[in-house]
């Protein structure tokens, strides 16, 4: 069985999302990351993770068009670059993440139905 790139991406990362959006709302999950941005060893080492992730996002779809598809795309490049800021700046990711700290469940939600919808329009 053959699947395209693009609902293999979905899949890959809307699966990712609904389940660290869950983990953020019922375990305190982004609480605990944000705090080990404190740690610039630990934002060094996701960041190379991070931009590798958005590297194979990248290098296997870019897609500029005018309809869902282009999240996906657009989810690459700005995992690409977030990696990058992570390896080469993890003091300026700390200070951002700390406003995402207040608002960890809501942000938590926003990633969950994010990652949610990604999977709806995969099968659907």
């Amino acid at each position: 069985m053959e699947i395209d790139i693009t609902i293999f991406l979905a899949r890959f990362w809307g699966g990712l999302f609904l389940s660290l959006g869950l983990a953020a709302i019922g375990a305190g999950f982004l609480r605990r990351v944000i705090k080990y941005t404190d740690k610039k060893a630990i934002t060094v080492s996701t960041g190379y993770i991070t931009f590798l992730l958005g590297l194979f996002t990248v290098s296997l779809h870019t897609i500029w068009v005018m309809d869902w598809r282009i999240i996906i795309t657009i989810l690459g490049w700005a995992t690409l670059l977030k990696g990058a800021t992570k390896i080469a700046f993890p003091n300026h990711i700390n200070k951002r993440a700390q406003l995402f700290k207040k608002y960890s469940k809501f942000w938590g939600l926003v990633i969950g139905l994010f990652g949610a919808w990604l999977l709806w329009m995969s099968f659907f």
